[in-house]
């Protein structure tokens, strides 16, 4: 049987094999995240990141079999990228506490493993070919892009406190207060925005909002709790930066830094897709994204 953390485990473990970091290789801008091109739904949780990190300009995607029922073809030799699917099952059990047959449902996810191709593996009908034109030619508006930026984080529900005054970047769970250094001490303002979502990202996991169990039961640096609280926190942040359309400026694909993540990856098949899920939540907690009960957890 497949194991789906491992597939997609050891997809992002080859990137960073490569000197790629996955989270920190945001959707091109102008032309949006990556997406199903019949649904047209944007993909979530981890399948953003093994996506994005594909190398194809066009964030259109779409399964072998999608691709035959728009009279179109994958080319032949080309190798698909996995994505997760979750299913709910919904599970009855019979309660033992009384002689009548009373059942609980319990929900429980599944996940699957589809493979899907890029539109530039593909060969589709002629009359696609306007709609799957990016338009590259917009250049970057830096104003358009702060003011973005401005709005994700004046529009964030129940906002923790954020002063300027340590010249170091952290999040206080304890006072729910974030803490940056002046903008001016930052070399862009794309890297102050970068640090920021970083650390609103961390608050979401307060108990007044998420209640994430990696926040709350913090202990030490290398512990599992850190590794994945601090991935939620990249990949979180990343997914914000590809929203408000910035460069994520805190990149770091050092062989040090590399190597670290490959060593936790290695060790925790589960780290990955879990963070991932959960920097979904916190980033949509961010954006005020009501989810559906079928979003609720994993994506």
């Amino acid at each position: 049987m497949t194991n789906v953390y491992e597939v997609i485990t050891d997809r992002i473990m080859e990137k960073l094999k490569e000197g790629v970091v996955p989270w920190q290789q945001p959707w091109n801008s102008t032309a949006g995240m990556p997406r199903n091109l019949l649904s047209q739904k944007p993909y979530r949780g981890v399948n953003v990141w093994v996506l994005a990190s594909a190398g194809y300009s066009s964030p259109y995607w779409l399964t072998f079999r999608q691709a035959q029922e728009i009279g179109g073809h994958v080319r032949r030799g080309e190798h698909g990228s996995p994505v997760v699917f979750w299913k709910w099952l919904e599970k009855s059990e019979e309660s033992q506490d009384s002689e009548e047959t009373d059942s609980n449902t319990r929900r429980i996810p599944m996940a699957r493993l589809y493979t899907v191709f890029n539109v530039q593996q593909c060969e589709l009908p002629d009359r696609l070919q306007p709609f799957l034109q990016i338009d590259n030619a917009l250049g970057a508006d830096t104003h358009r892009q702060i003011t973005a930026c401005e709005q994700i984080i004046v529009s964030m529900p129940t906002r923790p406190a954020i002063q300027h005054g340590e010249a170091r970047a952290y999040y206080q769970p304890l006072h729910d207060r974030v803490n940056m250094p002046e903008r001016r001490l930052f070399p862009k303002a794309e890297h102050y925005y970068s640090v920021l979502f970083h650390e609103l990202t961390h608050s979401t996991g307060h108990a007044s909002r998420l209640d994430r169990a990696t926040l709350r039961d913090l202990l030490a640096f290398g512990d599992t709790n850190y590794s994945k609280e601090e991935l939620c926190a990249e990949m979180g942040a990343a997914y914000l930066c590809g929203v408000a359309g910035i460069a994520n400026e805190t990149v770091d694909n050092s062989a040090a830094y590399l190597q670290g993540w490959l060593s936790k990856l290695r060790n925790d098949k589960k780290l990955l897709v879990q963070a991932a899920a959960q920097a979904q939540k916190a980033a949509d907690f961010i954006l005020g994204k009501s989810l559906t009960r079928r979003e609720e957890t994993l994506d």
